[in-house]
């Protein structure tokens, strides 16, 4: 009987410790109690202790369940539901460009420093299948809603993306501005379309073998982006793009990508000299160091709002690109060729217009990482104390672009607008960390006409610096 008194109390004092409810001891229990009615009130306490265990348990799964996980990294800041169902990241970059210019006499352009881009990205998901996205750029002193979309993600091979973001069209210009090789775009991109507004449906097939986009869009310019539209008329715009090699496991060939993107529209252009209102809704095409050197004729600039003076588009307007990407190891190769038409109209002359623009560049990382489309990843990020200097690689291009010679001299000024341009451009990129990158671009641009006189318009040489940072 001592016995079992004592192992009663040894069971009190460690409920006490343990801070739960004090169990049946020889005091609760009614004064001669037997033993059989003793261990009966300890069965008791114990099936009230497991109860209170199994309560506290629930609880705690419960608030796990609903728990924010909160943290930070390479993807941002980023907030999530436990389950993972529901997220938010904050994000983006900052390029702080230099650009300078060598020999330039004629037509003397400024060097300065800028801000090219600031990027704020928000980009969430809600119910695991929909994801949205807005992206602003304070870049220049402005304010531009750059991407505002809605992604239903109902599937790898199904997904219905509705609002603004980038039209599914050229290779280059698909690229994020944070994993692009060389500070700006090559030709082929002033005949492209840049951001737009509609609706388009996407998917990987195969493993992500092949990739395909197609959708309506607003309909923009060459080179162009918009907010919106002031025509009924929409573009119709598609895009396949095949890695035939991707699961194949030949590792030589895993890398190639090949591609065919079209659009097709109709753009109006207005010319209203009662209302001194001119909308050509027709491109002009810049050089590297932003610099202007085609563009149609138009008599706004001198307040001249009369149809023979101002050329406006006027019609169909066709866009197809092939495209291709190679990447093994190190190196890696970048080739695109656009032809854009367009109908244009000088008071009663009316003429289909066909320019033309491509690109050839290649990469090689000379500190060996793996070459890709996206950014490159250094093997040894930049730590003076470890002595890493993170990771180099090389970059030449050479692009081109070609302007109907049926412009010239009806639609556009050929002493004021070049009818060929053809730039060579090499640069090295350091990339210190995977989101820290400088820069450093030479461009030298020749150029077809473009002066009076029948003469060529003054060679661009252009020295080009970025210094990135992205959170």
């Amino acid at each position: 009987m001592e016995k079992i008194r004592l192992l009663l109390l040894s069971l009190a004092v460690w409920g006490a410790i343990a801070g739960l409810p004090r169990p049946a001891s020889a005091e609760d229990a009614p004064r001669g109690a037997t033993i059989e009615e003793r261990l009966d009130a300890l069965d008791q306490r114990q099936r009230i202790l497991e109860r209170n265990w199994e309560l506290d348990k629930e609880s705690a799964e419960s608030k796990g369940k609903s728990a924010v996980v909160a943290g930070a990294g390479n993807d941002g800041f980023i907030l999530k539901s436990a389950a993972g169902g529901f997220q938010l990241k904050v994000g983006g970059f900052v390029q702080a460009d230099g650009r300078f210019f060598l020999d330039d006499e004629q037509k003397p352009a400024t060097n300065q420093f800028l801000i090219r881009r600031a990027f704020l990205n928000f980009e969430g998901t809600v119910n695991r299948i929909f994801v949205f996205r807005i992206q602003t750029d304070f870049g220049g002193g402005k304010t531009t809603l750059q991407d505002a979309y809605l992604d239903a993600r109902f599937a790898p091979a199904i997904q219905l993306l509705v609002g603004k973001t980038k039209t599914p069209f050229l290779l280059e210009r698909l690229q994020s501005a944070t994993d692009r090789r060389f500070v700006e775009l090559a030709f082929p991109n002033a005949l492209s379309p840049n951001r737009d507004i509609g609706a388009f449906l996407h998917g990987d097939l195969f493993n992500d073998t092949v990739r395909y986009a197609a959708g309506v869009f607003n309909g923009l310019p060459d080179g162009d982006t918009s907010d919106g539209d002031a025509a009924d008329d929409k573009d119709g715009a598609a895009r396949l793009f095949v890695h035939p090699f991707r699961n194949t496991g030949i590792e030589p060939l895993e890398g190639l990508g090949l591609g065919i993107a079209a659009t097709y529209g109709n753009q109006e252009g207005k010319v209203d000299a009662a209302k001194k209102s001119v909308t050509s809704s027709l491109p002009s095409y810049k050089t590297s160091g932003q610099n202007t050197f085609f563009s149609y004729r138009s008599g706004v600039d001198s307040g001249d709002f009369s149809a023979d003076n101002n050329v406006i588009a006027d019609g169909n307007r066709t866009r197809i690109s092939p495209q291709a990407y190679y990447y093994w190891g190190p190196f890696g190769l970048l080739g695109e060729y656009v032809r854009s038409r367009q109908e244009v109209r000088r008071n009663a002359d009316v003429a289909a217009l066909t320019n033309s623009a491509w690109q050839a560049a290649g990469y090689y990382v000379l500190t060996g990482e793996k070459n890709s489309f996206k950014h490159i990843n250094p093997a040894r990020p930049f730590d003076l104390s470890k002595g890493q200097f993170g990771a180099l690689e090389l970059a030449a291009r050479y692009s081109e672009l070609r302007v109907d010679g049926d412009a010239f001299p009806r639609y556009a000024d050929p002493a004021k607008s070049a009818g060929r341009a053809k730039a060579w451009a090499g640069g090295i990129n350091w990339y210190l960390t995977q989101k820290v990158k400088v820069a450093a671009n030479y461009e030298v641009t020749r150029f077809k006409g473009g002066a009076s006189g029948n003469r060529d318009r003054e060679t661009e040489k252009a020295v080009l610096s970025r210094f990135e940072v992205a959170f």
